[in-house]
């Protein structure tokens, strides 16, 4: 079993990760739940989606994780809602 500081370095070091590298994603949060880690927030894009993915993957190797990671829509609205 994984030590709480070892779980806590590896967590902290993800955060680093994902706030340096190309996609600069500070609005993921990530936070250590016991013997787990939870990864949540709103991405531009899903290919943002799909960095953050790979980087949690590779971070954190062997740690059981969850994820909840939604992608915001930013565009022009969809077709107009019908009323009846």
């Amino acid at each position: 079993m994984m030590s709480v500081e070892n779980l806590d370095y590896r967590v902290e070091h993800l955060r680093d990760r994902l706030a340096r590298e190309d996609i600069a994603e500070l609005g993921v949060r990530v936070e250590a739940r016991g013997a787990w880690v939870m990864v949540w927030g709103t991405l531009a894009d899903a290919a943002s989606r799909a960095a953050v993915l790979r980087i949690v993957a590779d971070e954190l190797e062997g740690v059981p994780w969850h994820e909840d990671l939604t992608v915001h829509r930013v565009g022009p609205p969809g077709a107009a809602e019908v009323l009846s």
